[in-house]
């Protein structure tokens, strides 16, 4: 029997992902080509401190590539720097830092290092275990609002639009039919990339993204002009991080122990509201919410995905370590994961595809 090489730790965190199965079937089914083992850590970090992972081989990842989800299971609340351990006699909630559990856990059982699948939340954790605790991580970059920095795709994103690419073309039947304006309101945090891409590939109206502030003139003005046009409905895509010129983005509530504190969304309704009532045209929002990130992940999320987990192991195998991979040109680079905390990946405003949307007629408001 040959000889095992090492020991790796695989897991995933923050929100869940279409193609997280992907990335995690790859991981293994590498590591097991080259003879190391894998493990997988359950919950994110949480089972990183409370210990909880197992060895995994390719028959635990049979069957898992069009699954959506991920069958480690994950958490956007557990950082291993501020982790909650209870409640102290006024109710508030104790922090203790969990580092030496961390490293004892990973040095007991002879791990060599971490594969971290995440967004820039748990990425960032990664970096800062790897800076000030001596860990070695390779990351992989995931989030459906592709903002991370320094990759010009996540996996994820392709799903999501095609989710919401669904949607539109269902509203459009309705919109038609009543002689409304239908909003679809959709996620992406402080990026408009859902948005404009849903949005073109969805055949919207009007386009309102948290990169471009928008006048709710221009957006009156142009429901107004396909009303004069026989156009009796319009359909416009908004941005979760919209926001009027000289407003502020919309914010549904507030997580403090999460690692996205600011839980941004209502955006869409205030404005079919407005439109409602300064147009008297019948306006409707829809919310499409979480939908964008549940189920199967589309062909082109699985194979990147997949090519991810693949160089990501590759990376960790060869002793690239404290290094994320990326899409770069659409060839896999690896880069140094400290860049994650770099600013995020937004919109350019003078871009081909701004540019080609206003040249078809679509508004961004501005």
């Amino acid at each position: 029997m040959t000889k095992k090489k090492g020991k790796i730790a695989v897991l995933t965190g923050g929100g869940d992902c279409p193609g997280l199965n992907a990335v995690i079937r790859a991981v293994v089914k590498t590591a097991e080509h080259n003879n190391y083992r894998m493990y997988g850590i359950a919950n994110g970090f949480h089972g990183l401190i409370t210990n909880n992972m197992k060895l995994m081989t390719s028959k635990d990842v049979s069957g898992i590539l069009p699954i959506g989800g991920t069958v480690l299971g994950t958490t956007n609340r557990d950082n291993p720097f501020h982790y909650a351990v209870g409640k102290d006699e006024k109710g508030e909630i104790i922090y203790k830092d969990m580092r030496e559990t961390v490293v004892k856990n990973i040095e007991d059982r002879g791990i060599e290092g971490l594969i971290v699948i995440g967004g820039d939340g748990s990425l960032n954790i990664a970096a800062q275990l790897s800076r000030e605790c001596g860990v070695k991580v390779v990351g992989v970059p995931k989030t459906i609002d592709n903002d991370l920095p320094v990759t010009e795709r996540t996996f994820g994103f392709d799903t999501a639009v095609a989710m919401a690419t669904e949607a539109l073309d269902r509203l459009h039947t309705t919109a038609e039919s009543h002689h409304r304006v239908m909003a679809l309101e959709v996620m992406g945090r402080y990026a408009g990339w859902i948005a404009l891409h849903s949005g073109i590939a969805g055949g919207a109206d009007c386009i309102l993204i948290p990169e471009i502030p928008y006048n709710i003139a221009s957006v009156l003005k142009k429901v107004e002009e396909r009303k004069k046009n026989g156009k009796n409905f319009s359909i416009i895509v908004v941005a979760e991080g919209a926001k009027p010129i000289g407003g502020k983005m919309t914010v549904a509530r507030m997580v403090k122990e999460s690692f996205e504190p600011i839980r941004l969304g209502g955006v869409g309704e205030k404005l079919v509201r407005d439109i409602e009532e300064r147009t008297g045209i019948e306006s409707r929002c829809t919310v499409l919410g979480y939908l964008q990130r549940g189920g199967s992940p589309t062909p082109y999320d699985r194979v990147l995905a997949t090519r991810y987990g693949v160089a990501a192991t590759e990376a960790f195998m060869s002793g690239n370590y404290n290094t994320m991979v990326a899409l770069m040109s659409n060839k896999i680079a690896i880069v140094p994961i400290a860049l994650v905390a770099s600013k995020p990946h937004l919109v350019p405003v003078d871009s081909d595809i701004i540019r080609a949307a206003k040249h078809i007629s679509i508004s961004f408001g501005d």
